[in-house]
């Protein structure tokens, strides 16, 4: 980490991803990100069994085989393109600012990159969740992480947080324009513009989780942006309980039958393309569509690096450091 004349840094925050896509890898960042109590919200003397004699014996090696059908030469997608993230906002701030990158789960942890931050003389540090929508498992998570690290410092930085921005102006115009391109780029004309935001359990929200509502009104701020009709839908269902409906599967399948052969999908909870974005949406969502007599697919990327995530990212940014950064 190079020195700046500021003692102002930025942390970006991410859920993180598996160092190889092989089993022992996943099964390491699963049995993390899976032991985590704001993740699975059941009580460890019940879910500790269940995790470590069941899904940690068999969930690896098909998760496993999922990121294989996904993984580049730059390793996990999720990994490269936060990377490359963080580097274009340093193209933009040069050495005035200090942009750094962690993940919840995995490598490069939130509370090492907090403490190597401060130990560097970074006083005054913007951690950035890039979790547009606020859910206890993602974005409290993080927050999490970053007051353990606190906890254990005798002296400590000031902390701001990056707060949810799922309605404000600068993300749902990015989000417009991001969209509007890739459509315009396309052989065919959707008939559907579905939006698929990851899955929660349905009590999180009944408990006073605000995701799914947040969620909600993305879409509809988005939706007032488009003549295409658009569709929300949730992913990534998993266990038995009942999860936010509908689900992204049963919506896809059940398009044709409508006469609705030709769709777009974008996920709009999602700031960095990942596995759930390629493959369970890419890769199986085209499966499940096309299966069920769909002939047009497209799956559009996330705002990743580009042009429009990246300007808006910014912005976000230098609102939040106002009185901090730049230096008076």
């Amino acid at each position: 980490m190079t020195s700046t004349p500021s003692d102002v840094a930025v942390l970006l925050t991410n859920l993180g991803t598996p160092d190889a896509p092989e089993p022992s890898a996943v099964r390491r960042y699963l049995a993390e990100f899976l032991s985590d109590p704001r993740v699975v919200e059941i009580s460890p003397s019940i879910w500790k069994p269940v995790l470590y004699g069941v899904i940690l014996r068999t969930r690896p090696a098909k998760s496993a085989r999922a990121y294989r059908e996904i993984w580049t030469e730059d390793g996990s997608p999720l990994m490269a393109i936060s990377k490359r993230q963080a580097e274009a906002l340093r193209q933009r701030y040069g050495d005035a600012l200090c942009v750094g990158l962690a993940m919840r789960y995995g490598d490069a942890s939130i509370g090492y990159a907090l403490s190597k931050m401060f130990d560097h003389g970074f006083s005054r540090i913007l951690v950035a969740p890039l979790y547009p929508q606020y859910c206890a498992a993602t974005t409290a998570s993080a927050m999490d992480a970053v007051t353990l690290e606190l906890g254990r410092m005798r002296a400590q930085p000031a902390i701001r947080t990056l707060p949810p921005y799922y309605d404000d102006p600068l993300y749902i115009g990015a989000l417009k324009a991001s969209i509007d391109r890739q459509l315009a780029a396309l052989d065919f004309e959707p008939e559907r513009l579905l939006l698929s935001f990851h899955g929660m359990p349905e009590r999180t929200r009944t408990l006073g989780d605000p995701y799914y509502d947040q969620c909600k009104r993305t879409a509809e701020l988005l939706a007032e942006r488009f003549e295409l009709p658009i569709d929300v839908a949730f992913q990534s269902r998993f266990g038995r309980a009942r999860w936010l409906q509908p689900a992204t599967e049963v919506v896809l399948a059940s398009y044709p039958a409508q006469g609705i052969k030709r769709i777009a999908i974008a996920a709009p909870g999602f700031s960095a393309d990942c596995l759930e974005t390629l493959e369970e949406l890419g890769i199986r969502g085209r499966e499940t569509f096309t299966q069920a007599g769909g002939t047009h697919f497209a799956r559009l990327d996330c705002l990743n690096d580009s042009d429009e995530g990246m300007a808006m990212l910014d912005a976000l940014i230098r609102r939040e450091l106002a009185g901090w950064w730049p230096p008076a």
